[in-house]
């Protein structure tokens, strides 16, 4: 499943924003899937990324399945936000 974070909005920034965005994707999307569906998290688009909302959000897919594969992370902040997650969150990305 192919996950694109642009319908979230350009400027992930908030942690209740992530929160709620995770949610509302829990409840609809992926509620069904296996822990070993593969997930591809799509940051195209996305302008803006802070640790909050990628905590409430990217941290939760990873824990939730094993085969996430981040695609069009080339955006400075998505790198930096991304390098803390995984200095700090103890999931592999």
């Amino acid at each position: 499943m192919k996950i694109e974070l642009k319908k979230f909005g350009d400027m992930l920034i908030s942690r209740p924003a992530g929160r709620e965005a995770y949610l509302a994707l829990s409840a609809y999307n992926i509620r069904d899937l296996k822990s070993d569906e593969p997930i591809e998290i799509d940051f195209a688009g996305v302008k803006v990324l802070t640790p909050s909302w990628a905590d409430e959000f990217v941290t939760k897919l990873a824990q939730r399945f094993s085969r996430v594969t981040l695609l069009n992370t080339d955006n400075s902040s998505v790198q930096a936000t991304l390098k803390i997650l995984r200095q700090y969150s103890g999931v592999k990305l």
